[in-house]
């Protein structure tokens, strides 16, 4: 029999003197590189109102906005192309997803071996570059700017190679994901079962077809999306006028964006108490980011129209719950899920809602969940509507 030594010796202490070790940070030495201005937040009222910088190989200018955690899974680029402007051809090996915020114009791909093909967008568009592949954004208006945001996982993949010429000069061509298609971007699509939409382009997400998504409660209808063969994964969802969603959590990094409606808010919170509780305010164009996987988000529509919204993210946004057909973030809390049901939620909640919707001089229609709702009963599927 082979016997352990258990002796223990206790490490000696590094000798005075010796520098501290610091790891290089290939994402913030890239955005020292390109010298742009950067946020570092997770709620913006409006879109259209961030104050950009010079970006000018982008076209014009923008800014880069990425969430307060270390371990950030992607970040949001804003940019405003100038009129008659256009950025420079580029291509990289991090996957994006662009929502267009307002103008119009156009985009141009091509590999080294593909011809050249082009295809249009406008405001409420949402479309994704397949990764590595050669792009070039044009503004189609002489007189106005174009801004969009693209949200990427620029940041992991830069941290991974800690290589930019790897990053933004490979010449590998990823064929499964993009071999010179010509309907790539028509905008044509496929459904698939639980409300997996596969396109490439969503010409005008605001007014696009969603499908019922009773988990998530209150007459609510979504799409999930598969685009451009990216492990990035989006989703866009609308819950009716006078309802909320039930709060939920997952991973950080998911950008919600308002792309219709009219007034509402996200509640945001980290502690069983909510003594940290965070109020964001909707208005079209607002974006609030789930800055970590222990933050509960809950999202209510108080204005007098349904509210839609999209939520840019990244594939795996949490590990799965057994006998979940997805991630947890719809199975309930009491289930070992991360979703807290109607019935177990604070009466807080409610209440604030109720003065919200009061002020907007529309009608609580939670009475169907909410015991102690003063408003009306309202839709329990998305039928009643």
């Amino acid at each position: 029999m082979v016997m352990l030594n258990t002796d223990m010796k206790v490490a000696e202490t590094p000798a005075a003197g010796l520098e501290d070790y610091s790891e290089t940070d290939g994402y913030k030495e890239w955005l020292k590189k390109e010298g742009v201005k950067v946020y570092e937040a997770f709620y913006f009222p409006s879109l259209a109102k961030i104050e950009l910088g010079p970006w000018e190989r982008k076209g014009g200018d923008g800014a880069v906005i990425h969430i307060p955690n270390n371990h950030m899974p992607n970040d949001c680029h804003v940019v405003e192309i100038r009129p008659g402007g256009k950025s420079e051809p580029e291509h990289h090996l991090y996957e994006l997803t662009f929502y267009v915020v307002s103008g119009r114009g156009a985009t141009t791909i091509w590999t080294d071996n593909t011809p050249k093909q082009s295809f249009e967008w406008e405001a409420g568009s949402l479309f994704s570059i397949p990764l590595n592949v050669w792009y070039q954004n044009f503004n189609g208006s002489g007189k106005e700017p174009a801004r969009y945001i693209a949200v990427t996982n620029a940041p992991p993949m830069m941290r991974l190679f800690r290589d930019h010429s790897f990053i933004l000069n490979n010449a590998h061509t990823f064929r499964n994901r993009f071999s010179g298609e010509e309907d790539y971007f028509s905008g044509k699509g496929k459904l698939y079962k639980r409300r997996v939409w596969e396109s490439n382009l969503i010409p005008n997400l605001p007014d696009m077809a969603l499908y019922c998504y009773k988990e998530r409660g209150a007459g609510g209808i979504n799409a999930h999306f598969e685009m451009a063969g990216n492990n990035m994964k989006n989703h866009v969802s609308e819950f009716p006028v006078g309802t909320y969603k039930k709060a939920h959590r997952h991973g950080p990094g998911a950008h919600l964006v308002l792309a219709s409606g009219t007034a509402g808010y996200s509640l945001i919170w980290t502690k069983e108490d909510r003594s940290d509780m965070v109020k964001c305010d909707w208005q079209l164009g607002s974006m609030v980011i789930v800055p970590s996987d222990n933050t509960f988000h809950q999202h209510f529509n108080c204005g007098t129209n349904r509210a839609r919204y999209l939520a840019l993210r990244t594939g795996d946004m949490g590990l799965k719950v057994p006998g979940s057909t997805g991630q947890g973030s719809s199975k309930s809390l009491q289930e070992g899920g991360w979703q807290i049901e109607y019935e177990d939620e604070d009466r807080e909640i409610h209440e604030i809602f109720e003065k919200e919707i009061a002020a907007h001089g529309a009608t609580c229609r939670m009475k169907a969940f909410i015991p102690w709702c003063t408003g009306e009963a309202g839709p329990l599927s998305e039928r009643d509507t």
